[in-house]
């Protein structure tokens, strides 16, 4: 077990949604605050403290705790702590291969058909990106890059694989929210996407794929990088 952080956190959960279970809802907002590295690896998740701090008992927290570590996100250790991980590479990797492996057969798909109006989307939305990286808001910033691969699973009729991709994500996701502020890394998202959505536009599939594939090795190559500027934040 690594040493852990055991000063009190601080969470500002969201109203929750009475029509709803309560512990989904736990599991989404603490999982959006591990992947948004708002809650740091090593930090001690208390499930009286959180209770407390969501307005319910125990057991809707246990459970979501659960299902986190389930995503690897934290590292249970019973009768003791439960502790935010840190990001693992293996499945950083195993997600980057899933990813690709599906996006390669999107891009295709769309450059087939060479959709005007799908086009003039995602170019609306790398437009959307490019005024956030330069506010250097990168929160908002990783959101709209999402949004902007979200759109190409839909234009290509496969919104449910986003959602298994998004659950199987959460420690590239990590890594990459850590690499977006190193200098360089949005000029280069930006460049990738306006690549690939010119193959698009130009119906060349063969393009596609290989714009996408330079866009999608990015974070990883640069793993060396973000490993040294955050070394205790990565483990393989």
């Amino acid at each position: 077990m690594t040493s852990t952080s055991t000063a009190p956190i601080v969470i500002t959960p969201p109203p929750l949604d009475r029509s709803r279970h309560a512990a989904p809802q736990v599991f989404e907002h603490l999982r959006e605050l591990i992947i948004g590295m708002r809650l740091a690896p090593a930090t001690v998740l208390q499930r009286a403290e959180l209770a407390a701090q969501y307005g319910l008992s125990q057991t809707p927290i246990r459970d979501a705790l659960i299902k986190l570590g389930e995503e690897g996100l934290v590292d249970i250790f019973p009768q003791h702590a439960t502790v935010v991980s840190a990001v693992n590479v293996t499945l950083a990797r195993q997600a980057h291969f899933l990813r690709r492996s599906i996006e390669l057969e999107i891009v295709h798909t769309l450059a087939a058909q060479a959709d005007a109006a799908l086009v003039n989307r995602l170019r609306d939305s790398i437009e959307v990106q490019r005024v956030l990286a330069g506010r250097e808001n990168y929160a908002e910033f990783v959101l709209a890059d999402q949004a902007f691969h979200r759109q190409m699973y839909e234009a290509a009729q496969v919104p449910e694989l986003w959602s298994m991709v998004r659950r199987q994500s959460g420690h590239l996701d990590r890594l990459r929210n850590l690499h977006v502020p190193i200098p360089g890394k949005t000029a280069r998202v930006l460049r990738d996407h306006a690549a690939i959505v010119d193959a698009i536009a130009a119906g060349d599939p063969a393009a596609a794929q290989a714009a996408l594939r330079e866009h999608l090795s990015g974070t990883l190559a640069q793993l060396e990088e973000i490993r040294q500027r955050f070394p205790h934040y990565v483990k393989d």
